[in-house]
């Protein structure tokens, strides 16, 4: 291959590692991209894993940076794809419930005993094609399990987070979870709280914004493991909101879904009504869901979004006047309020979709003939009466009683006089 020019993915990884067999080392492709080939998909990444240690990487790659070089792992960008170059290790004790205190450059064997889990053990010899596997991965994609490498207590004890990501490969790949790594995932449940948020947030946000996430969240529930999403006791039960949901849809619009599923099943527990959570009800469970899973502020404002749309549809969105209605329609989080309605009002959420798709179906209301500038130009002074006229006159603009700035004008003068 020419350096410099572009190639498939495949054939640059192959580029890499024959030029780390080339140079005497070994060189496998390792971890999910032998997976997904077994699988009959499709990588969108390669990772090789080398008996060459950074140094030597280095001499075969000069352009090589480390990224993790206490680790062994090295960036290597060659035709137009930039890989992860990781020398075999194997790894000390873990005291953090995160990273191993040291590391010892190994063997491949070695290195696939040390990772998560069997699917995700197994190398390919880059230039034959053919498996290498310590770990009898190829069996458990047979028969459909995610199963840990050796004891699942002491893979869940080296990284609590491995939790989380086994119920993510069996929700993303359509496997059960071994028995006894099921066990040990629900023994182990309460320890992911001592987890950062942040990575807690990354493996959550990954299940939510896949297909799959209805067999995440339930897995996720069937395990535990949502305290360390919701906060209180763990909970288990039907999810129609979240099955609802169509694809694709943010982690907001699901987490939205998935809290009022569980407040739904909270209230069917203790005998009350579907739930209609207040406004402080609303922030507190938005506040809680921020710190334990890092939401950004985009994430935030689309789950509040969602959520108080939803309550004001609820509210009585069928008696609200043309320009409130339009109003409502542009609100952020109209449509995935409809999300969320359409697993608890199916019948509402698509007439009210109707309405807005015929009433306002770009979802933003129109450029407004008056504003500010020209009330200040009018003599008018700055005040909370602005609002209040200004709103007067988009309402009349959207309800077609004017056409033009001087329309807006007389109208907002006769308010003024009488206001």
């Amino acid at each position: 291959m020419t350096r410099g020019r572009e190639v498939p993915l495949r054939e640059a990884a192959r580029g890499v590692a024959e030029k780390l067999i080339g140079a005497g080392y070994e060189a496998y492709f390792a971890g999910g991209c032998v997976r997904d080939v077994l699988l009959g998909r499709e990588p969108t990444d390669f990772d090789i894993a080398t008996s060459a240690t950074p140094e030597q990487i280095v001499a075969v790659f000069p352009r090589a940076r480390g990224v993790g070089e206490s680790f062994g792992v090295m960036l290597v960008r060659e035709w137009g794809h930039t890989f992860e170059v990781a020398t075999f290790r194997e790894d000390g004790p873990y005291h953090d419930g995160r990273r191993p205190s040291e590391i010892h450059f190994s063997t491949a064997e070695r290195d696939a005993q040390r990772r998560d889990f069997t699917v995700n053990g197994m190398f390919e010899h880059p230039l034959t094609g053919e498996p290498v596997d310590f770990v009898d991965g190829r069996a458990d994609i047979a028969a459909k399990l995610i199963r840990a490498i050796g004891d699942p207590h002491a893979r869940i004890h080296e990284d609590r987070l491995r939790m989380l990501r086994a119920v993510r490969f069996a929700a993303r790949l359509g496997f059960a979870i071994e028995p006894a790594t099921s066990a040990a995932v629900r023994e182990h449940a309460t320890e992911l709280r001592a987890v950062s948020p942040e990575r807690v947030g990354d493996e959550v946000r990954k299940m939510l914004e896949h297909p799959a996430r209805l067999r995440a969240t339930t897995l996720v529930e069937e395990h535990q493991l949502d305290r360390a999403v919701f906060g209180g006791e763990a909970s288990i039960g039907g999810l129609p909101r979240v099955a609802a949901l169509p694809h694709p849809s943010g982690a907001a619009t699901v987490l939205a879904a998935w809290w009022l599923d569980r407040l739904t099943r909270d209230a069917a527990r203790d005998d009350r009504s579907a739930p209609r959570p207040d406004a402080s009800a609303r922030t507190s469970a938005i506040s809680g869901l921020r710190t334990r899973l890092v939401l950004t502020n985009h994430e935030t404002d689309a789950l509040r979004n969602a959520l108080d749309v939803r309550e004001a549809l609820l509210a009585g969105f069928d008696g609200l006047g043309h320009a409130a209605r339009v109003r409502c329609i542009a609100r952020p989080g109209f449509d995935a309020a409809l999300d969320v309605l359409m697993g608890e009002r199916p019948a509402d959420a698509a007439r009210w979709r109707a309405v807005a798709d015929r009433e306002l179906p770009t979802r933003s209301l129109p450029e407004p003939l008056l504003d500010g500038n020209a009330l200040v130009a009018e003599g008018m002074r700055p005040g909370p009466r602005f609002k209040v006229l200004l709103d007067l006159a988009m309402d009349a603009q959207i309800e077609g009683r004017i056409a033009s700035l001087a329309e807006a004008l007389q109208l907002v003068r006769a308010a003024d006089r009488t206001g």
